[in-house]
């Protein structure tokens, strides 16, 4: 693709149409795309696999209707931020998180992460504390629970098959986009309760995989998440990762969850020294924000705003 043409890509599947604004910020020695919407303390959203800032379209609005600055990046490869050749360990990423905090001009944000979203906000917590006023994860385990759960928990293991296949070079990018991204449609359909995301919302996500670099690039933090395992910087952020977090915080997690087991993340409060709320989602699986949307959204907002946030 040439670039004129990764232009037209970014601007008609990226740059969705709604009451938010798009920009790029710069943070970390790379380019990020943003979506934001209202004015108030910021909420910093941070997405998943294998989507892009678009699975916070309903977050966006009720966010800013709340009396919130909403903004909802797409991580280091993915949407219209820069696909680097290198940068993606969780420790990078999360100074991107971090970083773009800091380019907003704001002294700190509650952060708000999904999936691999959730794991670098677990990680830009304990890393820059200050700069984390609240964090709310949702599909995701702190990187301490995973990590034990994916190597000592035989049906964490089993439902964790797709992190395991992408460890093989080249193949899980081809497979990615083939057929105008089917497998990104299935997967969506597979990890989803009942009530998956609209057939039209699905096609956005194939489009923006269908990117040039973007396949390759989303699954780059997952091979590191594995083969760093047994290395000398694998070790070290686990190790890292024994410091407690100090904001306050909410756990949400989807009952119906085929690829993090709701046991895996369950306990994940160990490493939470500041006030923990955890919610389980009846019916829901890996998507709750989009799953249900009010349900989500309410339950986040009810909790940024309650002052007593440990209930």
């Amino acid at each position: 693709m040439t670039a004129p043409e990764h232009s037209e890509a970014r601007t008609t599947v990226v740059e969705q149409p709604g009451p938010w604004t798009h920009r790029d910020v710069a943070a970390n020695g790379a380019r990020f795309h943003i979506a934001e919407l209202g004015e108030g303390p910021l909420v910093l959203l941070l997405h998943g696999f294998p989507q892009f800032w678009w699975t916070w379209r309903h977050q966006l609005p009720a966010l800013a209707e709340a009396g919130y600055r909403a903004v909802a990046m797409d991580l280091r490869g993915v949407g219209g931020s820069d696909r680097t050749p290198r940068g993606y360990d969780p420790a990078n990423m999360a100074l991107d998180v971090t970083g773009v905090i800091r380019s907003l001009g704001e002294p700190d944000a509650a952060l708000v992460g999904h999936g691999l979203g959730g794991y670098l906000a677990w990680t830009a917590a304990v890393m820059r504390p200050k700069l984390v006023r609240r964090l709310a994860v949702t599909s995701m385990p702190h990187p301490r629970n995973w990590r034990s759960a994916l190597l000592r928990d035989p049906r964490q293991t089993a439902a964790s098959s797709f992190v395991w296949g992408v460890q093989r070079p080249w193949v899980p990018e081809r497979r990615l986009v083939a057929d105008d991204g089917a497998l990104v449609a299935r997967l969506m359909r597979e990890w989803s309760g009942p009530r998956a995301p609209e057939a039209e919302d699905v096609d956005i996500y194939r489009q923006a995989m269908a990117i040039p670099s973007t396949a390759h690039c989303s699954v780059e933090p997952y091979r590191w998440l594995v083969r760093s395992m047994a290395r000398p910087d694998g070790i070290q952020f686990n190790r890292r990762m024994k410091r407690p977090v100090l904001s306050p915080t909410l756990h949400l997690h989807g009952s119906l969850d085929p690829v993090i087991r709701a046991r895996s993340s369950a306990g994940s409060n160990a490493y939470v020294e500041a006030p923990y709320r955890w919610r389980l989602f009846d019916g829901m699986a890996h998507f709750p924000q989009e799953e249900d949307p009010v349900a989500f959204s309410t339950e986040l907002i009810d909790w940024l705003r309650d002052p007593e946030p440990d209930r």
